[in-house]
């Protein structure tokens, strides 16, 4: 904190608080050298992510999100700067990924999943293709001059699930870091960012959680301005004929991805490394890995269906 400067200022320790923000687990960690002076700032970053929450949630008539969808097929939607900014990375994350990120996935008809015990069967593949049939990224038409947003047909439906949560930490890390927290993490359910370094002067350390248990590292990362996000198969996932199939959706066949049980994704931006997770399952261990590998300060592991680790070129993993 900025009253740390001070010689006569208390050594930092650490705060921490959690709490459900965007449907999900949010945890937010600073040094400080007070208990007051820390949960003044935890407070501003939280009132950040309930602002980000307002604008891109799919659950209230009042959002953006939600008065975009709404005129699908019908006209052109002006929103604030920040949805628009957030439509158009997106949108570029999607050409990057050939289609693997794809923010249309809201028009996926959700009736044929569940991911439970109850789920013993696979939709044909007609069936499944026809439950994608209105999802195409580039069916977002975007007018830079007036800064509009159309959904292209009725029924078309824009979400935010695979970058808002890392949108929504990377601006509660900026708010942070305004207010002078000069260390900390921001972790919005296992998407985070941390920056600085722990009181004692080592580095942030994660654990990768290891797909067959996650309560269980398999891996650790020492990290400091780097963000981190993993998406796999281990919270939400079918057993079908003994093939065990991930929660993730292939946007271009409606199926089910298999192959790949967890993509950890490491870079400096909690955003971009939300958005590239899913897609690197979508592409596979070979597509994915490619993709990273010609990215810049951007790293990716993979851990397969056969238990294998894989890594992009610039990561080194300690077990």
């Amino acid at each position: 904190m900025t009253s740390s400067d001070s010689p006569l200022a208390p050594a930092p320790q650490l705060f921490r608080r959690v709490q459900k923000l965007m449907g999900n687990r949010f945890e937010l960690t600073v040094a400080s050298g007070s208990q007051q002076e820390a949960d003044s700032v935890i407070d501003a970053a939280i009132a950040e992510i309930q602002r980000i929450e307002k604008l891109l949630t799919t659950f209230s008539d009042t959002s953006e999100t939600h008065q975009i969808n709404a005129m699908a097929g019908l006209a052109p939607v002006i929103p604030s700067p920040e949805v628009y900014d957030l439509i158009y990375r997106s949108i570029r994350i999607s050409d990057l990924t050939q289609g693997a990120f794809d923010i249309t996935y809201g028009s996926v008809d959700k009736s044929l999943w569940n991911f439970d015990t109850a789920m013993t069967t696979l939709p044909s593949k007609e069936v499944a293709q026809a439950s994608v049939r209105l999802v195409n990224y580039k069916n977002v038409l975007l007018e830079p001059e007036k800064r509009s947003v159309l959904l292209m047909h009725k029924g078309m439906r824009i979400g935010f699930g695979g970058i808002g949560k890392g949108y929504a930490a990377e601006r509660a890390k900026q708010i942070l870091q305004q207010l002078g927290v000069q260390s900390g993490i921001v972790n919005a359910a296992g998407d985070l960012t941390a920056w600085g370094h722990q009181p004692n002067g080592q580095p942030w350390t994660i654990g990768i959680a290891d797909p067959n248990a996650k309560h269980q590292p398999f891996s650790q990362l020492n990290i400091s301005d780097m963000a981190v996000a993993t998406s796999g198969n281990y919270e939400k996932f079918a057993v079908i004929d003994g093939k065990k199939y991930s929660h993730t959706i292939n946007p271009k066949t409606g199926l089910p991805v298999t192959g790949i049980k967890s993509v950890t994704i490491l870079c400096p931006n909690a955003e971009l490394a939300d958005a590239m997770a899913t897609p690197v399952m979508v592409m596979g261990v070979k597509v994915g890995l490619e993709l990273i590998n010609q990215m810049r300060d951007i790293a990716c592991l993979v851990v397969d269906d056969d238990n294998r680790v894989h890594c992009s070129k610039n990561i080194r993993v300690t077990a």
